[in-house]
Order: C-alpha cells, then sequence, then structure tokens
C-alpha cells in the first residue's frame, strides 16, 4: 500500500498477521448489518417501520427484511390488555363520599395511530379511565351506583372507546371492581337495612298472626259443620232404624195375629180346652202370691170338664178344610201380605245406606264452597 503525504511516497507493508482480526472483523460487521435488516415479528404483533426518522410501512407477523442500520422498528403487542384504574375517591351526587376502582381491557386495532398519536397510550387510557369514572359516578347518587353497576360499565365503555378511538385503541370492557363508601355511610347503611328488615319481619310476623287465626277460624267453623252434619246424620240414621224396626215389629206382630186367627180357625172345642190347661199350668208355675183369673174361668171351667169328663158324648169336630178357612177368614196369603226375606232387608239397608252416603258428600261438598276466601 502506498500512502501520498505531501510530495512524499512512503512505501507500506502490511503485516499478515493482521489480516486474519481484519476479516473478521469486516465479516462480523457484515453480519451485524444483514441482522439489523432482517425483522421477526410474532402472531401476536405488528411492527412500525422507520427508515431515518421516517415512517415507512406497518411490518405484519412472520420475517421482514428492512433497510439495514438505518431502520428503527417498534413492535406493538395486539393482544387484549388487562389494566387496573387505582382506586380514588369520588363525591356523589347526594354528597356521599365513595371509593371506586375498576378495570379496563384495551386492545390495540391501528399500532400506527397507537404509536404516532400518543405517547403512551396505556397510560393515556388509563388516567382517562380515571376522569371518565370521576365524572360518571359524580352525576349519580349513591343507591342508583350500588345497584346499577351495568348501566355505569356501559356507559363507562362507550365513552372510553369514543375516546381512544383516535388513538387506534378499542376498549372492550369496563368493569367496577368495588364500591367502598365512607365508614359513616355504612354505619347509616347497615342501620337503614337493620331497620327494613325489623320493618318486613315485623309484617311478616302480622302477616303470619293473620293467616293463623284465619286458618283457626276456618277450622272451628269447619269442625262445627262436621260435627252438625254427623250429628244429623246420626239422627237421621236412628230414626230411620226406629221407623224400621217399628215397621217390622209391627208386621210380624200383625203377621202373627194373621198366622194365629187363621190356625184358630180350624181348631175344635177340645183343642181350645188344652190350650186352656196349658195356660192355667203355666200360670201356676209362676211365683207371684196373687194370680188373677179373668170373669171366663167359670166358662174355661165347664170346657175343660166336658172334655175330661164327658168328651165321649161330644163328637169330634172335622178339621177344616182350606176352602172353608179361605170363606171364613179370607184369602191367607192376602191377609199376611208379603212377609220380607233376609236378602230384602239387606237390600233395603244397603240402599239407605248409599242415600246417607249421597247426602253426606253432598253436605261436604257444601262445607269446602262456604269456606272464607284466602288472603
Amino acid at each position: 500500500m502506498i500512502i501520498i503525504r505531501d510530495t512524499y511516497v512512503i512505501p507500506i507493508t502490511m503485516n499478515s498477521s493482521l489480516l486474519f482480526p481484519l476479516a473478521v472483523l469486516v465479516i462480523f460487521a457484515v453480519m451485524i448489518c444483514v441482522f439489523s435488516g432482517v425483522k421477526i415479528v410474532k402472531p401476536y404483533e405488528q411492527a412500525i417501520y422507520m427508515r431515518l426518522g421516517k415512517f415507512v410501512r406497518v411490518l405484519n407477523q412472520g420475517l421482514n427484511v428492512v433497510c439495514p442500520l438505518v431502520n428503527t422498528v417498534v413492535k406493538i403487542d395486539l393482544r387484549t390488555e388487562v389494566m387496573d384504574v387505582p382506586k380514588q375517591e369520588v363525591i356523589t351526587k347526594d354528597n356521599s363520599p365513595v371509593g371506586v376502582d375498576a378495570i379496563i381491557y384495551i386492545k390495540v386495532t391501528d399500532p400506527k395511530s397507537a404509536f404516532f398519536e400518543v405517547i403512551d397510550y396505556r397510560l393515556a387510557t388509563v388516567n382517562l379511565a380515571q376522569t371518565t369514572l370521576r365524572s360518571v359516578i359524580g352525576q349519580m347518587e349513591l343507591d342508583e351506583i350500588l345497584s346499577s353497576r351495568e348501566q355505569i360499565n356501559v356507559q363507562l365503555r362507550d365513552t372510553l372507546d369514543e375516546n381512544t378511538d383516535k388513538w387506534g385503541v378499542r376498549v372492550e370492557t369496563v368493569e367496577i371492581k368495588e364500591v367502598d363508601p365512607a365508614r359513616k355511610v355504612k354505619d347509616a347503611m347497615e342501620e337503614q337495612t337493620s331497620a327494613e328488615r325489623k320493618r318486613r319481619a315485623a309484617i311478616l310476623e302480622a302477616d303470619g298472626q293473620k293467616r293463623a287465626a284465619i286458618l283457626e277460624a276456618e277450622g272451628k267453623k269447619k269442625s262445627r259443620i262436621l260435627e252438625a252434619e254427623g250429628q244429623r246424620q246420626s239422627m237421621i240414621l236412628e230414626a230411620e232404624g226406629q221407623r224400621m224396626a217399628t215397621i217390622l215389629d209391627a208386621q210380624g206382630e200383625a203377621q202373627k195375629l194373621r198366622i194365629m186367627s187363621i190356625g184358630a180357625a180350624a181348631m175344635d172345642s177340645k183343642a181350645l180346652s188344652v190350650l186352656s190347661m196349658d195356660t192355667l199350668k203355666s200360670v201356676g208355675a209362676g211365683q207371684s202370691s196373687k194370680i188373677f183369673f179373668p170373669m171366663e174361668l167359670t166358662r174355661l171351667v165347664n170346657g175343660i170338664s166336658d172334655y175330661v169328663g164327658s168328651a165321649q158324648k161330644v163328637p169330634d169336630r172335622e178339621v177344616a178344610k182350606p176352602e172353608d178357612i179361605k170363606q171364613a177368614v179370607g184369602d191367607p196369603d192376602v191377609m199376611l201380605g208379603p212377609i220380607p226375606t233376609p236378602e230384602d232387608i239387606r237390600q233395603e239397608t244397603d240402599e239407605f245406606k248409599k242415600t246417607v252416603q249421597a247426602e253426606i258428600s253432598e253436605s261436604n261438598e257444601i262445607a269446602e264452597k262456604s269456606k272464607a276466601p284466602k288472603v
């Protein structure tokens, strides 16, 4: 190598021992240049490519080749980010101090705007959320805040999303984490809640007593109705039984008399005398110290003496024929009347039971309909 300095030519010889480090240095510099021109963007990212301070384009995911050494590449995460809005004290519309904090979910939709339109879109979004939260809460009363969190969340999201749209940031969700009233306000709310619960308890107790009284009166009413109905049915059954017994007794007595009259129509004087002696024998066998004889006793004694002493002189009376009895006292079947069999009596009793059961069912339906209306 020849270096010309002023007007002198000085020959310089390079040492071979310096060539290897120089070559390594050159190779290293070339590799640095190559690697500085290759940019790899991950699937969830986009990159802002600037050359010599001028925006060139947005680099998408994958391998991207840019101008080496004079490029600036800033990667921006496109995934949803969760940011915490610090707790702050806010005065509500009814002058109640409350501590409120929230969380917001944001996502970068335009990397170019998120980089060039705002210095730090995260910090800007959090600060904007704080001021918006203070503004929204300040326009509402405490009770409304505690009962309308969903409405507050929607209002905050719409307001933040509208303001962050120019930054290329979309607010997906806003959630109020905690609404913490002041201690004195909490104590007042607890007293109010306790008083409200006591009021409800008193109302429920009074309503329970009212219902109990109504049910008790209804039960007494139904009990009296059923008792009266039972007495009525009992009296009906007793009267019906007495009626049936009287009818059957009278019918039996009448049939007995009819049978005796039919049997007596065929009896002669000898048979009457024998029956009279049996009657006197029964009277004498009694334990009574006094015996009353009817006025017809002499006639009875005469009949007995005739039967015992001179019975051979008295001709026997012919036995009455059925035709003669029928002609004398009438048709026996008509006189005796229909004699009820046990089956007929059982059938009549069953029909009466069915009638009584139907009356009881009808009485129960009337008692159910007469219930007091429910309260």
